[in-house]
């Protein structure tokens, strides 16, 4: 390909992102005057691509609208990128389609590759290994991730037709407070009327998306990520447990993974509420954290707490035959109860 041809191409490349483009910025990009700008955009012309112009001291040029674009040119950075992009989706359980449409995606833009570089990426495909397993199980559907997405974007709220895991089919209507792609699998959180609270919904479970005229407000504190990761871990969790951290937020989000459970703003601190199976191991937890705290719920994480400073008061004054000291509470303080 000849100097000029490309960056005639390159020119096309640049207007096929959208908007107009100054004559001005065009030549700084190509490396060329606005005088041969204003010639690359005649050859495009004499193709057939429907180049726009706007004169005047801001004048440019720009592609009409509804142009149906050639196909996409690709840099061998871009076309890795495109490849390894499908390829990881696929793995992870990001697809939301079957295997089939990814092969065939990939098979596409095999096609349209150089030899050279396509045996290259060949080869790497090839050759690559990954330490995540293949994530199993049936994609989300995506008419139902678009669905729900417009309706989020839109503060709208849908009516789905939802597959529980026993089987139980139900009609649900959702205001969908946020999306969320955790551990391979598609999440939708947000307000269920039906039970007028907070759930949280597979996508590969649900049948149907059908958008309402009804709107409504996500709360302004509403973290859609933390409400999905700790709403799993805790599926099944026998206690719930309400304790106030004495802390900041800003602290306890730094030092607390997000399916620990959920962080707000309290009078005394950082009020953590979650799940636990074993309360035992709840207390063990709350000692690591080094900060002093308050168990509002349950009474038995209580006695958990009280316990388990027993334990490590023991463990200290056994090598200490004057007893044991102040220091042995390792950061519980008398009020941890």
């Amino acid at each position: 390909m000849t100097r000029p041809t490309a960056r005639v191409l390159a020119m096309l490349e640049l207007l096929q992102t959208g908007g107009q483009r100054t004559v001005g910025d065009l030549a700084s990009r190509l490396g060329v005057d606005e005088r041969t700008v204003r010639r690359y955009a005649e050859h495009l012309a004499d193709l057939g691509i429907p180049v726009r112009a706007q004169r005047g001291r801001y004048g440019g040029y720009r592609l009409a609208p509804g142009y149906k674009l050639p196909p996409l040119m690709l840099t061998d950075n871009e076309a890795v990128a495109v490849v390894l992009g499908l390829t990881i989706a696929e793995r992870a359980g990001l697809a939301t389609t079957a295997h089939q449409a990814t092969a065939s995606a990939l098979a596409k833009v095999s096609r349209v590759l150089p030899q050279a570089l396509r045996r290259r990426i060949d080869s790497l495909l090839s050759t690559a290994q990954f330490t995540a397993s293949v994530r199993a199980g049936a994609p989300a559907g995506a008419d139902t991730l678009l669905g729900l997405a417009s309706a989020a974007q839109a503060r709208r709220t849908v009516a789905i037709a939802y597959t529980a895991w026993d089987g139980r089919e139900s009609q649900r209507e959702l205001d969908v407070y946020g999306l969320v792609f955790h551990s391979g699998r598609w999440y939708v959180t947000g307000h269920d009327h039906a039970r007028d609270d907070v759930r949280t919904f597979r996508l590969d479970r649900i049948a149907s998306v059908e958008q309402r005229d009804t709107s409504y407000v996500v709360p302004a504190d509403f973290d859609a990520r933390t409400q999905v990761v700790s709403g799993i871990a805790a599926v099944g969790w026998a206690h719930e447990v309400s304790v106030v951290l004495r802390t900041t937020l800003t602290e306890a989000r730094e030092r607390l993974p997000r399916s620990a459970g959920r962080l707000s703003e309290h009078v005394d601190g950082v009020l953590l509420e979650t799940r636990a199976e074993r309360l035992d191991g709840m207390a063990t937890m709350l000692a690591g954290l080094g900060w002093d705290f308050e168990v509002i719920t349950p009474d038995a994480l209580r006695e958990e707490v009280l316990a388990l400073s027993e334990r490590l008061r023991a463990s200290a004054a056994r090598g200490d035959v004057t007893g044991p000291t102040s220091s042995s509470s390792v950061g519980l303080s008398d009020g941890a109860s």
